[in-house]
């Protein structure tokens, strides 16, 4: 079975503070929802349209799990502590293999 990937590129953290408290509760339930953290931080070079903001890449088992992750009651703790407090594009890509 192929792993799941939660891909997410942050346009704009406009509220630190509150970016802040998602990260804190998306940072330990996303590992109990059987997320593994790939990929947390600031590009090192932008390409083509690229933008120089964060980027943040989850591995799970399987998509089901990356799905079911993102629709449980911990992760939607996370998003409302975030709110409006960032602008951002968040993706579910089946791997390879």
């Amino acid at each position: 079975m192929a792993k799941g990937y939660l891909v997410v590129t942050y346009r704009k953290i406009s509220n630190p503070e509150k970016w802040g408290a998602y990260a804190k509760i998306a940072g330990v339930a996303i590992p109990k929802l059987g997320g593994k953290f790939i990929i947390r931080g600031m590009p090192v070079k932008t390409y083509e349209k690229g933008m120089n903001e964060r980027v943040v890449i989850v591995e799970f088992d399987s998509v089901q799990k990356a799905m079911a992750a993102h629709d449980s009651p911990e992760y939607a703790e996370a998003l409302r502590a975030l709110g409006d407090g960032a602008d951002r594009d968040m993706r579910v890509v089946e791997g390879l293999a």
